[in-house]
């Protein structure tokens, strides 16, 4: 599943059949990467924060490489910022197949961190500079804000409904 952001963006954005479909190296790697967390999860159990360290670095990829494919295709801020996340977080898919909460639908500042890359990618790019530089920047925002955020345990705020009330409180 680790493809699903990718497939999902080459959809959105009309390029059909979805690249990591086609190109060969893509599935390949994902399912090498899956047969290496069979054999050794319970590494990966232990892991801890090195573990969420490195996915901080696959975030910051995957935004950049989504919002520099979304910008090839139009200059649109929205779907640059919007395709740019939504590449980062196509992890989604294998949480949900995992029976794991996906950690874009918890308090932790995951999606945001993406959403922040893709817009400095775009906003990189609006004041002339190219695509290498533009998604190098782009994905080094991403990985030092979730860096920070893992380090000083930032949380978006959430509103809970109460029963009783009939209201939401914060």
């Amino acid at each position: 599943m680790a493809l699903g952001g990718g497939i999902i963006s080459n959809v959105l954005l009309g390029i059909y059949p979805p690249v990591n479909l086609t190109y060969l190296p893509y599935p390949l790697t994902a399912i090498a990467a899956g047969v290496a967390t069979f054999v050794f999860y319970r590494f990966f159990n232990n892991a801890g924060k090195p573990l969420i360290y490195a996915d901080a670095v696959g975030l910051g990829a995957f935004s950049a490489s989504g919002a520099s494919l979304a910008y090839s295709v139009s200059h649109n801020p929205l779907l640059v910022t919007l395709v740019g996340a939504i590449t980062a977080v196509g992890g989604v898919v294998r949480d949900l197949l995992a029976n794991e909460i996906p950690m874009v639908l918890t308090r932790e500042f995951y999606a945001t961190a993406a959403i922040i890359g893709s817009l400095t990618y775009f906003m990189l790019r609006l004041i002339g500079l190219g695509d290498s530089t533009s998604a190098l920047v782009s994905m080094i925002a991403t990985i030092a804000l979730r860096f920070i955020a893992v380090r000083f345990r930032w949380e978006l705020p959430r509103r809970v409904i109460s029963e009783s009330a009939g209201y939401m409180e914060r």
